[in-house]
């Protein structure tokens, strides 16, 4: 069996502002190719309301989908189409803005002030730029979560593991989207299809992924003379809060939790292999589609479907 390689541990972003919104961005800066067919990731975590409750406000999408992860506090949205809802402590929304969409999203804080939450964007193909949009809006409750004996824990957002399949369905780029848990000490074997782009993002605790073939060691701010280990030694790459793990092809990976456990979000998907031509929140395949798509905001022919 081969096992997943680990290539890189990436420190996010420092704090950026997001719509008036202070975040972090652990990827989409433009490297769209390491992480196809995903685009970006925010952690939208603060426990000061002045720092998120400017929101983000009306704004367009076309071309992707986003998914929103909401772990404290709430977040309140509307959209053209005259969809509105409140998403609240582990619930999911699942949008594809296809065509296109203007919608607003808002977060709030909880009792004592708190908002975690993820959005992820994921790509999808020339073949679907321009399908209708949809809604999947996902409760806590429908969210399966299984437990293994050594007590780690998934909650299986999208995708099939551990026999339990997730219920967002009819993503173009077939994701998985677990958040795995893992408890202090403990080492955990997860499998990945070799098929599949995959990256972990840890937001609680810490721990090790490990190299156990082929060890393509990539010296960063984490990784700490890597040359320097026993030849044979498979290269031990330690991950924090806040730190991005991207993959190589496999079918597992490795981690070992820290004194604290670790938690991080599982995602892979299948990549879509074409040119990507990206304007903020518009993401189509070429320029000449991007100038259409802004044309059509100035004249008011940008949504195709009511």
């Amino acid at each position: 069996m081969s096992l997943r390689p680990v290539q890189q541990i990436i420190q996010t972003k420092p704090t950026i502002e997001g719509a008036g919104v202070k975040l972090q961005r652990a990827f989409g800066f433009g490297k769209t190719r390491d992480f196809d067919p995903f685009l970006l990731l925010d952690d939208f975590r603060n426990d000061n309301p002045e720092d998120y409750l400017a929101g983000f406000p009306w704004h367009p999408h076309r071309g992707i989908e986003t998914i929103t992860y909401v772990l404290a506090g709430s977040v309140e949205h509307g959209d053209s189409l005259g969809n509105k809802g409140k998403m609240v402590a582990g619930d999911v929304q699942w949008m594809t803005a296809g065509s296109g969409i203007l919608h607003q999203e808002m977060p709030r804080g909880d009792q004592q002030g708190r908002m975690h939450g993820f959005q992820l964007w994921a790509n999808l193909p020339s073949s679907l730029k321009m399908t209708d949009p949809r809604y999947q809006d996902i409760p806590a409750s429908a969210i399966p979560e299984v437990t293994d004996d050594d007590g780690t824990r998934v909650r299986v957002i999208c995708g099939e593991f551990w026999g339990k399949r997730g219920p967002v369905e009819g993503v173009a780029a077939d994701p998985h989207y677990l958040d795995v848990s893992v408890p202090p000490g403990q080492t955990k074997r997860l499998q990945v299809e070799t098929t599949r782009n995959a990256f972990a993002y840890v937001f609680a605790g810490s721990g090790t992924f490990q190299d156990a073939s082929h060890p393509r060691a990539v010296l960063t701010e984490q990784v700490a003379k890597p040359d320097a280990r026993p030849v044979n030694a498979p290269p031990v790459y330690d991950a924090g809060n806040h730190s991005l793990v991207l993959f190589d092809r496999g079918d597992e990976i490795v981690v070992q939790a820290g004194d604290a456990g670790i938690r991080f979000l599982l995602v892979s998907g299948k990549p879509i292999e074409e040119p990507v031509a990206w304007y903020g929140p518009i993401v189509m395949n070429t320029q000449e589609q991007l100038r259409q798509a802004v044309a059509e905001l100035q004249d008011g022919t940008f949504i195709k479907h009511r």
